[in-house]
């Protein structure tokens, strides 16, 4: 069976385009809405992120923790962000490799925005069999795209539900 690569889902936020992508650009706050991801550390300077921005994501499922290296690939203001996971380790991300490329687009429609969260798999080099033995492992029993659909879908909700949730001024 041939993997899928990519997997994406949106939904339609009641907040605009420029606050969703202030909240959902800022790595540290990932973990307010993602089922795994419990937030992240900046390397180098904080602040607005913009490409070359680098961060490590601490990461959960299950009992076990992982960390992520991170760098922002693409920013297009109240538009896109994009990511790339280049490495990986339990405490510090010491293993290099591709892994994964996160994006997410913002659209404006009339009741806000309508938000896509794409994952694709970055592992191109694993030969099929190798990537569904470790994947049914590392989810057990599913292949990434099919777990990944799951916390796509999880991530969106949860993103609506919190940014829908804060304040007037925290989102306008």
């Amino acid at each position: 069976m041939p993997r899928t690569f990519t997997v994406s889902d949106s939904i339609v936020v009641d907040v605009s385009p420029a606050d969703v992508f202030r909240h959902v650009c800022d790595p540290t706050r990932m973990g307010d809405w993602s089922p795994e991801n419990l937030g992240a550390t900046v390397r180098g300077s904080a602040g607005e992120a913009r490409v070359g921005t680098v961060f490590d994501g601490r990461n959960k499922r299950g009992a076990f923790r992982w960390t992520t290296r991170c760098t922002v690939t693409a920013v297009e203001q109240d538009r896109l962000f994009r990511f790339r996971v280049h490495a990986i380790g339990i405490r510090r991300p010491r293993v290099p490799g591709s892994i994964a490329t996160w994006e997410y687009r913002f659209e404006p429609v009339p009741e806000g925005t309508r938000v896509t969260e794409t994952w694709t798999d970055d592992r191109r080099a694993w030969p099929d069999f190798v990537a569904h033995a470790f994947d049914r492992i590392a989810t057990r029993g599913h292949t990434f795209a099919d777990f990944q659909r799951g916390n796509i879908r999880t991530t969106l909700h949860n993103l609506k539900r919190v940014l829908e949730a804060l304040p007037t001024s925290d989102t306008r």
